[in-house]
């Protein structure tokens, strides 16, 4: 694959501005936000101010490679978006409480963390996670992801738009308009790992799905929430209305309510740690 685009094709960056990676709010408990694939901190957004403004610091990092160009994606594969998933975690460490969202590939490393890291995260919120592809078009190219042979014919896809039904939020998002093929495969692969980690989950765990959603199957997150038999509780919801991207879509205030109300348990859990065990520079608990 060439590393250098030739001029006819190259593509107008995106606005950094609204990609970029954000941290809100301030409290004794925190939460890291993970966007989907080729998308940006844009997507979870409306759920991070949310959970701020319900008395959480809130973190969302720009995964390795999204949410500027498409040439930005020849260089980065699963483990660099793992490497700054497992960094922006421990950024967070010296909070009472910690939970992750993730929306779509984001919910696939926020599993990892939860597996990998149990004494790091005390809950999780998985948004139409993707652990299983929309259609036939997907399945056959998750084969071909396989072989080099996808890559040889279609270096580059082409993306359009992204899966919102909102008119007016559609309007807005910055969208990635193509990615390299090779990206793909990281994709599966990460699926595979997450998919393989789900049974070591030990903590609570909220499931969104969206029954229209275009990217997903939705009855991929069904699947998963019944897989993680080993979390305290596991609860799932549906949304009949908006596409894969949730937090930005028409049910984005009732996601956000949710897994606000579903973490706040936990949140209320008795901290055995006294105040000077918070890290220096973290926001001290309220008094």
């Amino acid at each position: 694959m060439a590393s250098v685009l030739p001029v006819s094709t190259r593509w107008r960056d995106i606005d950094g501005e609204s990609t970029a990676p954000f941290a809100l709010g301030r409290g004794p408990d925190a939460c890291l936000l993970l966007h989907g694939f080729t998308g940006s901190p844009w997507e979870v957004r409306p759920l991070g101010e949310a959970l701020a403004a319900r008395g959480m610091r809130v973190v969302a990092p720009r995964l390795p490679g999204h949410g500027t160009t498409p040439e930005a994606m020849l260089d980065v594969d699963f483990r660099d978006w793992q490497a700054c998933a497992d960094e922006a975690l421990a950024s967070l460490s010296g909070h009472r409480r910690v939970f992750v969202a993730g929306l779509s590939m984001g919910a696939l490393l926020a599993l990892r963390l939860a597996a990998h890291q149990p004494e790091a995260v005390h809950a999780l919120a998985l948004v139409a996670p993707a652990v299983r592809f929309r259609g036939a078009r997907m399945a056959l190219v998750r084969q071909l992801c396989r072989t080099p042979l996808l890559e040889w014919t279609t270096p580059w896809v082409d993306k359009g738009g992204t899966d919102i039904s909102d008119p007016a939020t559609l309007a807005q998002a910055p969208v990635l308009p193509a990615f390299p093929v090779a990206r793909l495969r990281d994709l599966c692969r990460l699926q595979d790992l997450a998919l393989a980690d789900a049974p070591r989950v030990r903590c609570p765990v909220l499931v969104a799905t969206a029954e229209q959603d275009h990217v997903v199957d939705p009855e991929g997150g069904r699947w998963l929430a019944r897989r993680m038999k080993a979390c305290p509780e596991v609860r799932h919801v549906a949304y009949r209305e908006g596409f894969h991207i949730i937090p930005r879509d028409v049910c984005g205030a009732r996601l956000a309510r949710e897994v606000g109300d579903f973490l706040q348990p936990w949140r209320a859990e008795e901290d055995v740690r006294s105040p000077a065990d918070w890290a220096e520079g973290q926001d001290a608990p309220p008094p």
